[in-house]
């Protein structure tokens, strides 16, 4: 481990079952490369020397599925904390945040289905929660974006620069992240990702440039994609 290092854990929520991917088995169970998608994310973190701690948030009808055909295959360097998950992503998070080292100082939270998140992105997640707070990594848009109304008929175009596409990890010094979540669920707000539960506090989240390679696997599309990605590294 680095010395002097704040202790960072992750929370990779992968309670989901995906039904965009159209499978029996959930998506992050699914191999690319010969491996289940969820074990290529876990691996990367846990070959990081910045991650302290991991926490795989899974659907409680799945725990029993995960420790048979993930924790007991496959061997990793750090010991797994297995949290089941809840109905929506953000209280598998919430649920995750709940089981955090008493001395975690830096959260990160990252899809168990992006599998291709590298290295230097995790590095540069944990060194940007440390610098500003909150970070979330991100791509800029290539293409242009239209926002339309409700009959389907173009509004405005958004500045393409201003725009960017928000992928995961996202970073927080845990002071931040947790109180974040208790608002939302004392409010009762589901957000779209942990960013938008610190945005809504006031708190001002700095987003770091990733790569596009970064995907998330959703769609059976992204499989092909995600294949072709791993002949491309190796």
């Amino acid at each position: 481990m680095e010395k002097n290092s704040k202790y960072t854990s992750v929370i990779i929520p992968a309670a989901g079952r995906g039904k965009r991917m159209g499978s029996q088995i959930s998506k992050q169970y699914l191999d690319i490369g010969g491996k289940p998608i969820l074990v290529h994310t876990i691996e990367k973190f846990d070959q990081s020397p910045l991650i302290h701690e991991i926490i795989v948030v899974t659907s409680k009808e799945e725990m029993e599925y995960f420790k048979n055909e993930i924790q007991l295959k496959y061997i990793f360097n750090k010991a797994l904390k297995i949290v089941p998950g809840g109905k929506e992503r953000q209280e598998s998070v919430y649920n995750g945040l709940k089981k955090i080292s008493s001395e975690t100082e830096i959260v990160l939270i990252h899809d168990g289905a992006r599998p291709f998140v590298s290295l230097e992105e995790i590095g540069k997640s944990v060194e940007g929660a440390r610098r500003y707070g909150a970070c979330v990594i991100g791509v800029k848009v290539k293409d242009t974006i239209k926002i339309c109304n409700e009959e389907g008929y173009i509004v405005s175009t958004p500045k393409r620069e201003e725009l960017w596409a928000v992928q995961t990890p996202q970073s927080f010094q845990t002071s931040i992240i947790l109180e974040a979540h208790k608002k939302a669920e004392e409010d009762n707000f589901l957000g779209t990702d942990d960013a938008t539960l610190v945005e809504r506090l006031g708190y001002s989240i700095k987003i770091l440039e990733g790569n596009y390679q970064n995907i998330k696997i959703t769609t059976p599309e992204d499989l092909t994609i995600g294949e072709a990605i791993l002949r491309k590294r190796a």
